[in-house]
């Protein structure tokens, strides 16, 4: 006796072809908007770890030269001398120091005066190094700066310590013996999602004119 199987073939529909449909593209969907978070969330990040290595590249560099301002080596093969340190009257944006500094390379004591500025008209943090009276160019340092300022450490007895901390224009003939820096900055990349979710960071740090405060 022989069995014979019927086997019954049948497509698909119409309505489960458009159920399948519907479904694969609430799927694609929801999976295009989590890259999409994904992504802005990672640029936002991105922009924010580069503007505060930036801030703090940019104080390191600018804290190194502060701290070096009055250096005059005691050597009897110097003839170089550093008679104003600080350029005065200081300013509230704007600082030049000097100081003396041994060439290794090329065997030779220097005299070295570094002025910083911040351009208001390109939001630029400048900085300019002179080199025995023989001036190099500006070099920019920091781009998208909205703020630089200097705020000043004063000795008004005599005793080598700061008294008070106040601002460039109340200095007078008060002895600077240190300074404290303000810088902020904002990301440089002009995306909504950066400019809406990453504020300006602020670095502030002070340092002592230690070869001032000993004279």
């Amino acid at each position: 006796m022989s069995i014979q199987w019927a086997i019954k073939q049948r497509g698909v529909t119409l309505i489960e072809l458009l159920v399948a449909l519907i479904i694969l593209g609430i799927v694609s969907g929801a999976i295009y908007r989590l890259f999409v978070v994904q992504t802005r969330a990672y640029t936002v990040q991105d922009q924010t770890v580069e503007v505060q290595q930036s801030v703090r590249s940019a104080m390191e560099i600018l804290l190194r030269d502060l701290r070096m301002a009055g250096y005059d080596d005691d050597s009897l093969d110097s003839t170089v001398t550093v008679p104003v340190p600080i350029a005065i009257p200081v300013q509230a944006s704007d600082i030049t120091v000097s100081y003396e500094y041994y060439n290794s390379s090329l065997a030779q004591y220097q005299r070295h005066t570094v002025r910083y500025w911040r351009d208001a008209g390109n939001s630029t943090l400048f900085r300019q190094r002179t080199i025995n009276a023989v001036a190099e160019a500006a070099e920019p340092l920091l781009e998208n700066v909205d703020l630089l300022t200097f705020t000043y450490g004063i000795d008004t007895n005599g005793d080598r310590n700061v008294d008070s901390w106040v601002a460039a224009t109340d200095v007078g003939v008060s002895k600077v013996i240190a300074a404290s820096v303000s810088l902020t900055a904002r990301p440089s990349q002009t995306n909504p999602d950066v400019e809406a979710r990453v504020s300006p960071r602020t670095l502030t740090s002070a340092v002592i004119f230690r070869n001032i405060r000993m004279k």
